[in-house]
């Protein structure tokens, strides 16, 4: 049994800390308000966050970051994307001896259009890209805490560290793949939170089953395009970190990006979604970084594009899928066949 430090007292932090106390690791949950790691360790409730859920014993939450990740053999970093760079610098400080790093964190960073394995990388010198292990998958962590049957994939360049996550976290209610394509496994857990978010914009007009179906499939093609154009193998698209985290996220009330959509598309601004929402929703910092990585990439990604409107541009929602049903008529699966093309042709 091992010592791990999990760094992020979210949900899903909290969610993934009682997965691995199930399995019998003595778990360490860090969070940076000192308020809510008392009342974890006195109530064994994370109240804001899951307040049905009873917290195991072997949980237990540290404010002081050097003495939750003391003796650790591996530590999962587990915060909003816009902290990462942060919390890694403190844990660069921090940290005395070698740890394995576990990521379950999904987003990219605007401006720079870096995935979290090169932020964490660029923090912490000491770990290189390769090293890093993501999880992603489509786990709400409402269902996760509650040991509902859940399936997520564990992704690195080092297959004995993937490996050693994927025996960390299975469990007869957790099971745990692997795969190699870590570049895919993280774009299609940070590109789908942009598809949920149109999801929610599509409910909250009023559209129907029809229009939510169009919504994922073009969604995932346009995930797809920009995946394969940067070097990602397609067929991870099609895995649970792919179409699987798609659906979950584009059909559930757990998803936080499909709330905040739904709220945009019954007429709210941004800024009061987000205060109503109290908690990070990741496709938003997406949406910027996808819409400058398509420009670069000079790939076609209308769903994209008028969710950014939508949000940065105070466009009208329905006027924004009035343009998208209006565009020029197609064949369905040109842009990727020419993109798998081109690449394999080369």
């Amino acid at each position: 049994m091992e010592k791990v430090a999990v760094i992020g007292a979210g949900s899903w932090g909290t969610a993934l800390s009682i997965v691995l106390a199930d399995n019998g690791h003595e778990v360490r949950l860090w969070t940076h308000r000192l308020e809510q790691a008392e009342a974890i360790n006195k109530e064994k409730r994370n109240e804001k966050y899951l307040k049905e859920v009873e917290i195991p014993k072997k949980i237990r939450a540290y404010n002081n970051l050097n003495e939750a990740v003391e003796g650790v053999a591996t530590i999962i970093i587990v915060v909003p994307t816009k902290a990462i760079r942060e919390v890694c610098k403190q844990l660069q400080t921090a940290l005395k001896q070698k740890v394995t790093i576990i990521h379950a964190t999904k987003g990219i960073e605007p401006v720079t259009l870096k995935r979290v394995s090169q932020l964490i990388s660029e923090e912490m010198e000491q770990y290189s890209e390769e090293e890093i292990v993501v999880l992603s998958g489509p786990s709400h962590a409402e269902e996760v805490a509650l040991r509902q049957p859940t399936t997520v994939t564990v992704s690195s360049n080092n297959a004995k560290n993937a490996s050693y996550a994927q025996d960390l976290f299975i469990n007869d209610a957790f099971r745990v793949y692997t795969s190699p394509d870590i570049l895919g496994i993280e774009l299609g857990g940070a590109l789908k939170n942009i598809i949920a978010l149109g999801a929610g914009i599509s409910d909250g007009l009023g559209y129907g089953d029809n229009a939510k179906a169009a919504l994922i499939t073009r969604g995932l093609a346009e995930i797809a395009r920009l995946g394969t154009s940067l070097g990602a193998n397609p067929l991870s698209f099609l895995g649970l970190p792919g179409v699987g985290d798609l659906i979950v996220t584009c059909t559930s009330v757990h998803s936080r990006n499909w709330r905040a959509g739904n709220l945009l598309g019954k007429g709210y601004k941004l800024e009061d979604v987000l205060e109503k929402m109290g908690m990070a929703v990741e496709g938003v910092r997406t949406v910027k970084a996808a819409y400058q990585f398509a420009e670069e990439q000079n790939v076609e990604m209308p769903i994209t594009k008028g969710i950014y409107q939508i949000l940065f541009e105070e466009q009208d929602p329905k006027k924004v899928v009035e343009q998208l049903m209006s565009r020029t008529k197609r064949e369905e699966m040109d842009d990727l066949a020419s993109l798998l093309n081109e690449r394999y042709s080369q």
